[in-house]
């Protein structure tokens, strides 16, 4: 898995960028980066993982998602499967500039710093906004712009989000450690469904294995442990969003006993497997790879 830094372009005659994904997932990249510019994406339908600094879940029902300057995330067509349809806005905060004694606008400039943990609006928001996204397509110039306000300040004034980290990534661990973590995350891609040796991973990062430890959990804030049975998680619950079997997802997904499976998956997502393909066919479940509950961070919204 690539880990790189993406230059964004604004759009001719515009400020900043929008972009309309509606191709086949297959044609698109969905790697691990980051930009100056703040993004909002909104997912119109479907089902994939959401991979936000340090955060990590699943989605099955679209999504919005508010992502601030210079944090690291995934294309949001990660682990998709079609069809998968986008809209995604790139801008820089400089072009939000307001006078200091523009007291409306002060709730603009809280959104955008809590936007630094990764926000995630509930899907009645995502029904709201995504009438004036779709206008955002067929509008132009000053029109655009106006487009853009109205959508961040009706956001700034919602309650209906949680956020995704409970504190900032730097955006230097990743610049830093670029491709010691690309090598890391690709071992892992391409091995989760066979039996880890960390000693292996260890030697591969080129660290002894207590600083391999210790510069995974500082770089990462979970253990290698937990990064992997989270990412063979993750897989298993994509699998059965598909019908696959429970002991099937087990073994395919690099766990040896259906047991200890069950058990990691509930563990990390509060559910069963039968509990969560029972609500997944209900479109009721939104997996969250974390092991502790997210504490919701207000700042004057």
């Amino acid at each position: 898995m690539k880990v790189t830094f993406e230059r964004v372009i604004p759009d001719e005659k515009s400020s900043f960028c929008i972009i309309h994904n509606n191709s086949p997932v297959s044609q698109l990249k969905w790697e691990y980066h980051y930009h100056p510019e703040i993004e909002l994406v909104c997912v119109i339908s479907g089902s994939g993982t959401r991979h936000v600094g340090y955060h990590e879940s699943n989605y099955t029902d679209g999504d919005l998602v508010l992502i601030g300057s210079n944090i690291p995330h995934s294309g949001f067509g990660l682990n998709s499967i079609d069809p998968h349809e986008e809209i995604v806005l790139q801008f820089k905060e400089e072009i939000l500039k307001f006078p200091q004694e523009e007291v409306e606008a002060r709730s603009i400039k809280n959104l955008l710093e809590l936007s630094k943990y990764g926000i995630y609006f509930h899907n009645k928001i995502k029904k709201a906004m995504l009438p004036r996204l779709k206008l955002m397509l067929e509008s132009e110039g000053y029109k655009r712009y106006l487009l853009l306000l109205e959508i961040l300040f009706d956001l700034s004034k919602c309650d209906d989000y949680d956020l995704l980290n409970k504190e900032i990534m730097p955006y230097t661990i990743i610049s830093k450690n670029k491709t010691r973590l690309e090598n890391i995350f690709t071992y892992v891609e391409n091995h989760y469904d066979e039996e880890i040796d960390i000693e292996e991973v260890a030697k591969l990062a080129n660290l002894t294995l207590p600083a391999f430890c210790n510069f995974f959990k500082k770089a990462t804030q979970i253990t290698f442990t937990e990064f992997v049975n989270r990412y063979r998680i993750n897989k298993a619950c994509l699998m059965m969003a598909q019908d696959k079997s429970i002991s099937e997802c087990s073994y395919s997904c690099g766990f040896n006993n259906v047991t200890y499976f069950n058990r990691i998956f509930k563990k990390y997502t509060t559910k069963t497997p039968s509990e969560f393909m029972k609500n997944f066919s209900h479109n009721k479940v939104n997996v969250d790879l974390k092991v502790e509950s997210e504490v919701k961070i207000r700042t004057g919204f």
